[in-house]
């Protein structure tokens, strides 16, 4: 019964998901679908955090890095290089996923907070770097650039330029990328994953390669951060080395542990959660990131699995009690009495 209600509500957000780019415009509100475009594209970048942190138990605090890596890669294949949509896409994940190689070599090696500590210190200076290289990054100012179209056939082109168009390769893009971590979770490799994550020592002598593992789910984590910078990039026609610093890492670690670490949407609901709180509160009050703190705070103390192991919990006590419940049954009928005879 659990695993129905799951999958109605699956399917009730998907439904959503596909008709916002008509529902949204019809009732008035066309601002909001390029925020919910941009509340998927940064819920990719907390997945990224999240394998780290909830299956693998390495808290990292530059996942910025290869979400710039990947916006640059783009951008800079675009603006500098002359390259086209798909090229552009491609240089910017090769990019982002070799970054997330050299740096995973060496990051994984240490664990607890020295591996948090390691991770911002590749972001700090890859930030540097990014900002020092003003030929080819832009410097502070950044990179913008033109939309190349994704498809072009005779005088039918396909481009993000077309809101709809740009919503749905956005929303393709990072329910793939969801997808795939699902698949990732579920395997053999996942189930070690967790293994470690629980106590690498055990999993050590039972056979299992600590080290190789840590570093396979850095580099694949790196490459849904890099996804991540790619389609923002393409979202906002621009990069900034301002997103590779560890601040917007930093984002991502608060929307896991509000959404729930160590489940597969719990960031995306978090995710969700803080940037419509932050949309809402933004132009009215100034000091809105007190209320951030405020939510943060309550939930590590009262919901340490954040709303989805809240959800979890509702849904485990409504199925046991249904369960529970007696079902009405037809009395059994007594037999009646035979007549003696005479």
């Amino acid at each position: 019964m659990k695993d129905r209600i799951n999958r109605i509500a699956f399917l009730v957000t998907i439904t959503l998901l596909v008709a916002a780019p008509w529902l949204l415009p019809a009732l008035g509100y066309d601002y909001w679908l390029g925020i919910l475009a941009e509340i998927i594209i940064w819920s990719l970048f907390a997945a990224s955090v999240n394998l780290l942190f909830g299956y693998v138990g390495l808290l990292s605090f530059g996942q910025a890095l290869f979400f710039g890596m990947g916006m640059f890669g783009v951008a800079v294949g675009i603006a500098k290089f002359g390259l086209g949509f798909w090229p552009a896409l491609g240089l910017g994940m090769v990019v982002a996923v070799g970054t997330a190689a050299v740096a995973g070599a060496l990051a994984v090696r240490l664990t607890w907070h020295y591996f948090a500590i390691i991770t911002v210190v590749f972001s700090l200076i890859f930030y540097f770097i990014a900002l020092s290289a003003k030929p080819l990054t832009g410097g502070d100012d950044g990179t913008s650039f033109s939309m190349p179209p994704m498809l072009t056939v005779g005088e039918f082109e396909l481009s993000l330029t077309d809101p709809t168009v740009q919503y749905f390769f956005i929303l393709l893009a990072v329910g793939s990328a969801f997808y795939l971590k699902h698949r990732i979770i579920k395997s053999p490799f996942g189930m070690a994953l967790m293994a470690v994550r629980e106590n690498d020592v055990r999993a050590s002598l039972i056979g299992l390669n600590v080290y190789f593992l840590r570093w396979v789910a850095f580099v694949i984590a790196g490459g849904f951060a890099g996804l991540a910078g790619c389609l923002f990039a393409l979202f906002g026609r621009y990069a900034s080395a301002s997103y590779m610093f560890y601040h917007v890492s930093g984002e991502g670690v608060v929307w896991t542990i509000v959404g729930g670490a160590g489940t597969l949407f719990g960031p995306a609901i978090g995710t969700a959660l803080l940037i419509i709180v932050r949309e809402e509160l933004s132009n009215v009050w100034e000091h809105y990131p007190i209320l951030v703190g405020v939510i943060v705070i309550v939930t590590v103390i009262f919901a340490p699995k954040g709303l989805a192991g809240i959800w979890n919990t509702l849904l485990d006590r409504f199925v046991s009690k249904s369960e529970a419940s007696p079902t009405p049954t037809e009395p059994t009928p007594v037999p009646a009495k035979s007549e003696a005879g005479p």
